[in-house]
């Protein structure tokens, strides 16, 4: 089991590496005119031999600019990875796989639904 604990807090800190690295490289570098205005990495989920990362992405943006904005990043992983490669000290970079992530899309549904509930007259 304690063999184990340095490799998960390894694993720990390049999830958190790689997901402020993957936002600055997508905020900065990729000039796509596809992809949405408002793009976050909600996680990063690298594997534990360093072959895989899986990154959830949520886009603010109507289903069809979401569709394209994950086909031009899937198509922006080659490129991603190689900054990656110049930006992290590591050996190897994982393959990038993004998912589509609507966590944030549902928490403001919730809000949405909260406020119009405030909004209906109270029962006495």
């Amino acid at each position: 089991m304690e063999a184990d604990e340095p490799m998960s807090r390894r694993i720990q800190r390049l999830n958190v590496l790689f997901r402020e690295e993957l936002a600055t490289i997508i905020r900065t570098e990729l000039r796509d005119p596809r992809l949405a205005e408002l793009i976050s990495i909600i996680r990063v989920d690298v594997s534990p031999d360093l072959e895989n990362a899986d990154v959830h992405i949520s886009i603010m943006a109507e289903p069809e600019e979401q569709v394209d904005s994950m086909k031009t990043l899937d198509r922006a992983a080659p490129f991603l990875r190689r900054e990656l490669l110049h930006r992290v000290t590591i050996r190897k970079v994982p393959q990038l796989k993004f998912h589509l992530d609507h966590t944030i899309e549902q928490a403001a549904h919730v809000l949405d639904l909260m406020k119009q509930v405030e909004k209906l007259p109270k029962a006495e």
